[in-house]
């Protein structure tokens, strides 16, 4: 063979390889065509009263991708208005089917409709792990790491000074060395509201010293001076960030936090896509992004935000509400862009509660799953019954 058609023939080949990226795994190139998309509620054996409703992508082959749990309202959407759009079609064409979603509604934008969209992405990248015989991180470009850290989110924890004290000890002394507090108390509460603040979280960084990273969130409860003024006061504590101090849609007030209050900022969990993100990027108001996978428009866009913090030098940590999807773009993700993940240690067990395999960090860490797909399925024993929920 000569020389240029050697040449060639590498060049072919190494094309070949790059626009099949899928081709490796050994599996069929074929279509993955969806036969049904079902939203199932499952009661519980131990009790009737407690439910959880889950999205169910079904391929010709029988392969069930799953994503959840949802709220009552995401799963009436995906029944009566997504699951039409999707049956049918090639599973495997990712981009194709999320702009089918996207367009299907004038009023997919954000909330619920956006919601409804992410579960039915998270499912279908579930679903192609499980065609391809792999973890969903690998299918994303990763492992970049075997484990990966997480800090603990302290919602649903006593914030009384010496309660909050013995817990940050436990957790910090079990690895978790980064945590987050929370102060629901803002400028409407009683006067004392803002001392108290103050010294709770004088108590914790006393009680954890200065290598501990310690960060607030402020559940949207604050108003531009309150936080400004929180800010200046704490200033010496060293916090990592003040997260959501004032409402989403209020972008003058993150602005002025940001130009007056000399804390590093977080946000984002309650934006929804790229577009909304791009705002705060472009005004430069976010130390941190925290877009949620199972809000913001699923894994798929979780990384074109991912991408578009990339070039404007902002970590991404994602909102932990649905904590398998954000592990695997995390590790998809290099450690600058993607540092670390939250996990919510009360509010976890009853969000994986139906679910065979769940996620526990241990001493500061994930452990990347390895099953193919997102790494669950729903363990058939904590299952009492199911009904399939259709639209009127």
């Amino acid at each position: 063979m000569q020389r240029s058609h050697f040449l060639s023939h590498i060049a072919l080949a190494s094309a070949s390889a790059f626009l099949r990226p899928w081709a490796a795994f050994g599996q069929s190139q074929g279509p993955v065509k969806i036969a049904s998309i079902r939203v199932i509620e499952f009661t519980d054996v131990a009790d009737a009263q407690h439910r959880s409703q889950y999205v169910e992508v079904v391929s010709e082959t029988g392969l069930i991708g799953l994503g959840g749990p949802l709220y009552a309202e995401q799963g009436y959407i995906i029944a009566k208005d997504l699951a039409p759009v999707l049956i049918g079609r090639d599973a495997m064409a990712g981009e194709a089917l999320w702009d089918l979603m996207k367009l299907s509604d004038r009023h997919s934008r954000a909330g619920f409709y956006m919601m409804a969209i992410s579960a039915v992405d998270i499912a279908l990248w579930d679903l192609r792990g499980q065609h391809l015989g792999r973890p969903v991180y690998e299918l994303l470009g990763g492992p970049v790491r075997e484990k990966i850290p997480v800090y603990a989110s302290m919602l649903g924890f006593d914030t009384q000074p010496d309660a909050a004290r013995k817990t940050a000890r436990e957790f910090y002394d079990r690895g978790f060395k980064a945590q987050k507090w929370f102060l629901k108390a803002g400028p409407q509460a009683d006067s004392q509201s803002f001392q108290k603040n103050i010294t709770l979280l004088r108590t914790l960084r006393e009680e954890l010293g200065a290598d501990a990273e310690l960060m607030v969130d402020c559940m949207w409860g604050w108003d531009a001076p309150y936080a400004v003024k929180f800010a200046k006061v704490v200033k010496d504590l060293d916090l990592k960030w003040i997260e959501e101090p004032v409402r989403s849609e209020n972008l003058d007030g993150y602005e002025i936090l940001k130009r007056d209050g000399g804390v590093p900022v977080a946000g984002g969990e309650h934006l929804y896509s790229r577009w909304e993100v791009k705002q705060y990027l472009d005004r430069k108001l976010l130390d941190y992004v925290q877009a949620d996978p199972e809000w913001c428009g699923g894994i798929t866009e979780l990384v074109k935000i991912c991408t578009l913090c990339e070039v404007h030098a902002v970590p991404v940590i994602p909102h932990g509400h649905h904590i398998w999807a954000s592990l695997h773009v995390v590790a998809s993700q290099p450690e600058r862009v993607a540092p670390m993940c939250e996990f919510l240690f009360h509010w976890m067990p009853e969000k994986q509660y139906f679910q065979d395999s769940t996620i526990t960090p241990e001493n500061g860490f994930i452990t990347l799953p390895k099953k193919p797909g997102i790494g669950f399925a729903i363990d058939a024993s904590k299952v009492a019954s199911r009904r399939e929920i259709k639209p009127a």
